[in-house]
Parts: C-alpha cells; structure tokens; sequence
C-alpha cells in the first residue's frame, strides 16, 4: 500500500487527504480496516514531501470522530445483535472479542473510548460499543474527539519523524497503551471506591447516633 502510495502525484493530494480520512472513518465505524497504518503511510509521504503533515492529521482526526460517531448510533439501533451476527462470518467480530470490549467499556467507559483509539480491537469496536450500551452520547463525543485528536496527533507526527520503522514501533505502541489504559482505570476504580465507602461510612455513623438518642 505505501509503495503505491508513493506513486500518487503531488496534484491529487486532495485524494489522498480523502481517502486517509475514509479508510480511518470506515474503520471507526466498525469495520476492520488498516486505519494505522494508512496515516502512517500518508505521515512517511509528507516527510517526503508528498503532502503536508497538517492535512494529513486533520484528515485522520476527523475521519476518527465522524467514524466513531456514524459506528455509535449503528451500535445503539441495531444492539448486541449485530455484533452476534458478525461473529458468526467474520473473526474480528468473535465472541470472545466482543466480551473482551465489552468489559473494557463496563469497566472503564469513556476512558476506553479516549485509549482505545491507540489499540487497535477497540478502535474497531469503540463506536459500536458504546452506542450498543447506550454510554451518554455527549460524554462519548467528548471521550471520541479528544481520543481522535491525540492518536492523529501522536502517529501522525512520531511517523514523520522516524520514517520506516514507525509501524513496528506503533505495534508495541498499542500494546503498552492497553497496559496504561487497565493501570489508569484500576487507579480510578479504587480511588472511587474508597470516596463511596468514606461517603458510605460518613452517613451511617450520624445515623447511629440519633437512634440512641
């Protein structure tokens, strides 16, 4: 894909931006494409002068929330149902895969919309995902914009700057990047126990004292 996409001439750039913000969007939605690897594909044609690194990241960007968003209200109409049914012809779409996000998303919520743009099994299933369990539409579009921001951002310039090797480092990238999305989230759930269970302790102990009085 990069060898051909090195051929493209430099007056049908515009295509170029298009078909990075597609494949990325079409990805978003649900459906599993290279999304990665065509941004860094169009990251190393900017470094070479193909394109402008700018264009190219607020393709991939916007691509990524309009994706995420399309694959959100697919997820909320058609339900659980629908990855059911794609598990059965496509592997992406395995059981296993689908409880797998699905924990991530019982878990984490918005925080796996935000990650998950970095790993690519909830990249795909982000959207989808949250919609099927009816996660507050505006918190998803905040998690999703600001998730779509960042990953364009960070593989499209890192890519830039380090050529060739940019896919087999974003491969490790992904991998590290699902460790910090269960580091943060376990964080965030103890800390929110201990806030419910000082609350909890808070209101049972005044309630004691008025019943011995």
């Amino acid at each position: 894909m990069l060898a051909l996409a090195i051929t493209i001439p430099t007056g049908v750039a515009v295509l170029a931006y298009l078909v990075v913000g597609l494949v990325i969007g079409v990805e978003s939605m649900g459906v599993p494409l290279p999304g990665e690897t065509t941004l860094i594909a169009a990251a190393l044609l900017a470094s070479q002068g193909h394109l402008r690194i700018e264009f190219v990241i607020a393709a991939a960007a916007l691509g990524a929330i309009v994706g995420d968003s399309i694959g959100y209200f697919i997820g909320r109409k058609a339900g659980r149902g629908l990855f059911e049914r794609l598990g059965r012809r496509f592997h992406h779409f395995s059981e296993d895969r689908l409880v797998r996000a699905e924990k991530y998303f019982h878990k984490y919520g918005v925080w796996t919309v935000f990650f998950g743009r970095f790993v690519a099994l909830l990249r795909i299933f982000a959207g989808p995902m949250a919609g099927m369990l009816r996660m507050h539409y505006p918190r998803f579009l905040v998690a999703n914009a600001a998730g779509g921001i960042a990953w364009s951002t960070t593989i499209g310039l890192v890519a830039y700057n380090i050529g060739d090797n940019a896919d087999k480092i974003f491969g490790r990238v992904s991998v590290w990047a699902l460790v910090v999305v269960g580091v943060a989230a376990v964080a965030a759930y103890v800390i929110h126990k201990v806030r419910r269970r000082r609350h909890s302790a808070g209101t049972v102990v005044p309630a004691a004292e008025s019943a011995d009085v």
